[in-house]
């Protein structure tokens, strides 16, 4: 009996000694994929990923509001949390910020929706002093002028952009009922994920069973809540200083409304390449309507460039430091690629959705050689 019992142990031992030599062998259970084999692990992943971008494509209107609503619940989770240093519960300070949050989002809607009807008003108006504006400088020109005379006159220009001002407006009002929908699901998603992300971090820790997994699933939110809180609350105080310049500039520059440009700039400057695309375009025109001479027309639009300019080259490198830059070519990339699946949301979510993935990334390859739970 004990001979039988010793022989199957010294089995089991050559068994376990065989395995081990065999993990270790550089060439021993790895066998080398073919080129059709590769070709075809390639394409599954190229079809799961085109199907991926198709199913989001397709569900803008439920996961655009969603993405937005989670990404802004964590930045105001990290704000009700460092409430609860003051006494004010979790479950509290979630909905005291989210209270805030609408407040503001009221108030910022309410101060935009004068200006903007007024603009809808007089759009016809607008269009017709642009064009006035305009032409003397491009007579100047003489290849644009002979362009400008063998495809229409001025007033033929100017009636075109006149009756093409209407249908404009009504796409415009055809696509407020969807956004009102879902500006409703993006304040109820973030009242819901502001009540319920203590339990939602437990639940997803909790669905790892080994409690490694676990320790990286706490490491990985806590480094992506610090990456878009650190983020959002520096970037909003250096935009919001822009957006005072911006006024500054409206006002020397003579444009009505600065306190509106000076808004304008601070939103604007969320959306990386677009939003000062779109803010120095929008002053080029306010300031050529405004004076007549071009160097004085063009000044606000040249003043607001060169700020905004010194700002994302001097300023927020130097306060975010290097934790937060990420490769300019693959943040315009993403900002085509979430502009083409979203819009003008996707656009605003395009650099926080890439400082998720870059945050995800960094903690997974390079993983902290201590394993005790982080602070």
């Amino acid at each position: 009996m004990e001979t039988a019992r010793h022989t199957a142990e010294r089995k089991r031992k050559r068994s376990v000694d065989k395995e081990i030599a065999l993990a270790a062998s550089p060439t021993g259970a790895v066998r080398k994929r073919n080129g059709m084999e590769l070709a075809v692990a390639l394409s599954t992943v190229g079809l799961f990923t085109i199907a991926c971008s198709a199913a989001v494509y397709s569900m803008e209107a439920i996961l655009m509001p969603i993405t937005l609503a989670i990404i802004v619940g964590i930045v105001l989770g990290r704000a009700a949390d460092e409430l609860e240093r003051f006494g004010l519960p979790p479950i509290f300070g979630g909905l005291l910020m989210a209270l805030l949050f609408v407040l503001g989002l009221s108030s910022l809607v309410n101060a935009l929706l004068g200006p903007i009807t007024e603009v809808a008003r007089e759009a016809p108006r607008l269009a017709e002093g642009v064009i006035e504006r305009i032409l003397p400088f491009i007579e100047r020109f003489t290849w644009l002028r002979m362009a400008l005379v063998r495809n229409a006159d001025q007033n033929a220009l100017a009636d075109t952009l006149v009756k093409n001002a209407g249908p404009l407006l009504g796409a415009v009002a055809a696509g407020l009922t969807p956004a009102l929908v879902q500006t409703l699901i993006f304040l109820a998603a973030l009242v819901l994920f502001l009540l319920g992300r203590l339990q939602l971090r437990s639940t997803i820790i909790l669905a790892f069973a080994a409690r490694e997994h676990r320790l990286n699933a706490i490491r990985i939110m806590n480094a992506t809540e610090d990456a878009l809180a650190r983020y959002f609350s520096t970037a909003s105080l250096i935009y919001l200083a822009l957006g005072v310049m911006t006024m500054v500039i409206a006002l020397a520059g003579g444009l009505t409304m600065a306190p509106l440009w000076g808004l304008f700039a601070f939103v604007s400057s969320f959306i990386p390449y677009l939003g000062v695309t779109f803010m120095t375009l929008s002053l080029l025109v306010g300031g050529l309507m405004t004076h007549n001479a071009l160097l004085l027309g063009i000044a606000p639009a040249v003043a607001f460039f060169l700020v905004h300019l010194v700002m994302e080259n001097l300023v927020v490198p130097a306060i975010l430091g290097r934790r937060f830059e990420v490769n300019p070519f693959l943040i315009f990339v993403a900002i085509i690629f979430w502009t083409w699946m979203w819009g003008a949301v996707g656009a605003i979510l395009a650099l926080p959705l890439s400082l998720i993935a870059m945050t995800i990334f960094a903690q997974v390859r390079e993983p902290p050689p201590d394993r005790q739970l982080p602070e």
